[in-house]
């Protein structure tokens, strides 16, 4: 008994010291190994949902799952763009089943593929693009604004380490081409931001 609570404390300690290290790479002056930082970037994106927006729905036998063929592609070019939602009133807005497109005061925004292939992803995007993009809700950091319901307001919260660490996973995931329709601002104003 105590042999074993010898080894949970030693593996209770070990753990924390990874998920501190893990954490704040920084902090520490130890700059993390490649895989230490594609396993944390890897861990962020699930954490923080980004597969929900971004990884289209299939109805399956048990109902509607996240399409695993299509992780993190964004909203399928099949189904090409949506219509503006009819809803009336500045906090009503609707999302496709595929959970890849939204309708709201702001237009028409679309997930986008979030995959390392060069023409439809974020392939050309650089480190700094990616953080800048999180840091200020601009496309590629320096363009459109990017619209809701992309919670980029609560992601530029996040350190440098967890944002680098997310971009280095996104660029080890399996490249899809799939083209997402470009953002369409409301119909009255003409202009406006994109997911």
């Amino acid at each position: 008994m105590r042999y074993a609570l010898g080894i949970a404390m030693v593996c209770m300690v070990a753990a924390a010291a990874v998920a501190a290290r893990a954490g704040n790479w920084s902090a520490s002056g130890n700059a993390p190994s490649r895989a230490e930082k594609v396993a944390r970037g890897k861990y962020l994106v699930a954490m923080i949902g980004c597969g929900d927006c971004h990884t289209p729905m299939t109805m399956t036998a048990n109902g509607p799952e996240h399409d695993a063929t299509r992780y993190l592609a964004g909203h399928p070019e099949q189904i090409g763009v949506v219509l503006p939602s009819a809803a009336q009133g500045p906090w009503l807005w609707s999302g496709t089943a595929t959970t890849t497109a939204f309708s709201g005061p702001w237009g028409v925004s679309y997930a986008a593929n979030l995959t390392p292939d060069e023409n439809t992803g974020l392939g050309i995007w650089t480190e700094e693009m990616f953080v800048k993009a999180l840091r200020t809700g601009k496309h590629m950091g320096v363009s459109r604004p990017i619209a809701p319901p992309m919670p980029w307001p609560a992601f530029r919260n996040a350190n440098d380490d967890d944002l680098k660490a997310m971009y280095a996973y996104l660029r080890t995931i399996k490249p899809i081409t799939n083209h997402v329709p470009d953002y369409q601002p409301p119909a009255e104003s003409g202009a406006g931001a994109g997911h």
